[in-house]
């Protein structure tokens, strides 16, 4: 891997782990049209994550620090036997919602293996096929979505609806789905309001990509294979940098209700991948190959 391909890499992370386009899905796409099949590619994306985390917690960082204290007050009241259901206000019920939508997870950590799988293959099909769902998601609630100013909020927020968002999310560990794209779409379908479902779907992958980072991470490093540390270093900034300017874009796209671009370009590279996924199923070749890009 040259200093250049880390950069883009980072680009690609920062932008698509945001943007409701999946940043595994392009990034799986990146490394098979670049023949980058070396055993660190998937470590390296690992890393990336990291810089993407860092994204997050620098734009929510007073919603996230307002939900940990929540949480901490949450548990006192319920050993002293003041936590009333009914009574939670906007906040504490939202950091309840969020627990449950992660519920789901624990059903996806047990298969994550085989998913992974799917990345590293050399057959793109199934990533074209998750690109195609993305974009009709992203379509359909844009036509269930509420005026701007409308909608549910936390307080009205039930746990079949955060249930369902986080059925949504698990199925963005597929490369192509995006998770941003899957819970914001849920979350309008739903009759959300934008801004809340916005930040809601932030919120939420937090805890799911430190978590799934932080084992894969721990599998790299125990692993005995030798890193790349000043690309990986590269990388993670370039993340960082990159994927806070696109959330800043998303949320005055999720604003302004023009969300359902997106859609059209994840249904626009789902068929091209599909396209090329066929050619190469019928050619024996990948692109590249065929292309004279490689040997």
């Amino acid at each position: 891997m040259s200093l250049l391909e880390a950069i883009l890499q980072g680009i690609i992370q920062g932008v698509t782990e945001f943007l409701p386009i999946s940043s595994d899905g392009h990034l799986s796409l990146f490394q098979h049209f670049t023949s980058i099949t070396d055993s660190n590619s998937l470590s390296f994306t690992i890393f990336l994550h990291l810089g993407t985390l860092i994204a997050v917690f620098a734009f929510f960082w007073k919603p996230i620090v307002g939900l940990v204290v929540e949480f901490f007050e949450t548990i006192r009241d319920i050993f002293t036997g003041k936590f009333r259901f009914k009574d939670m206000s906007g906040r504490r019920r939202m950091l309840l919602m969020m627990i449950i939508s992660l519920l789901p997870l624990l059903v996806v950590f047990v298969i994550k293996d085989k998913i992974e799988a799917l990345a590293t293959d050399q057959d793109i099909i199934i990533e074209g096929l998750c690109f195609l769902f993305s974009g009709a998601l992203i379509l359909v609630s844009s036509r269930y979505t509420a005026p701007q100013g409308a909608g549910k909020r936390a307080e009205q927020m039930r746990p079949l609806d955060a249930l369902l968002i986080g059925i949504l999310q698990g199925t963005a560990t597929l490369p192509g789905v995006s998770r941003s794209g899957s819970t914001i779409s849920s979350g309008l379908m739903l009759g959300y309001e934008r801004e809340y479902a916005f930040e809601y779907s932030f919120i939420l992958g937090t805890p799911a990509i430190l978590a799934a980072t932080m084992l894969e991470l721990k599998d790299t490093l125990t692993s005995g294979e030798s890193q790349e540390w000043l690309y990986i270093l590269v990388g993670v900034v370039v993340a960082a940098v990159v994927g806070f300017f696109a959330i800043k874009l998303l949320s005055k796209v999720v604003r302004s209700g023009k969300f359902k671009y997106f859609g059209w370009y994840c249904l626009a590279i789902g068929v091209i991948t599909l396209v090329c996924g066929m050619i190469e199923q019928i050619s024996g070749q990948t692109i590249p190959q065929l292309m004279g890009w490689v040997a």
